[in-house]
């Protein structure tokens, strides 16, 4: 039951933000094992002029950049696993965003499952529940 947000350079494309979910569902679904169903990914369009990296605009550099942080319950996935989806996800935005800054961050967020959930129930209380 990940949750996505993404930050992207540049001016707001259906195209882009349609390409950039299904990389990022994939990498989720392959490397992560989360369920298609239940990943939710939200993003967002922030102008080159407005992006500042190491003093200057991404508009200043020429450049593109891209956020991505992932919400996942702790100790669902491995170090390695983890490692492998940061390098697919910084792969697949290579593809698909002319120019990216070498300083664009995927955060993989590994959160307690009492203190997160989906529908008003903990992944805890979803865990304990399966238990039984």
């Amino acid at each position: 039951m990940p949750i996505l947000n993404v930050l992207i350079s540049g001016p707001a494309q259906a195209q882009t933000t349609q390409q950039v979910a299904e990389m990022l569902a994939n990498c989720t679904s392959q490397i992560l094992r989360k369920k298609p169903e239940l990943t939710s990914i939200a993003i967002r369009y922030i102008e080159p002029e407005h992006w500042i990296v190491g003093g200057q605009s991404l508009a200043v550099q020429g450049k593109s950049s891209a956020y991505v942080e992932i919400k996942i319950t702790d100790e669902t996935n491995t170090r390695a696993e983890k490692a492998a989806y940061i390098q697919a996800v910084n792969d697949g935005l290579l593809k698909l965003m002319p120019n990216l800054h070498h300083e664009s961050y995927i955060h993989v967020d590994d959160v307690r499952a009492g203190a997160y959930g989906y529908g008003g129930k903990t992944q805890e209380y979803r865990a304990h529940m399966s238990e039984q």
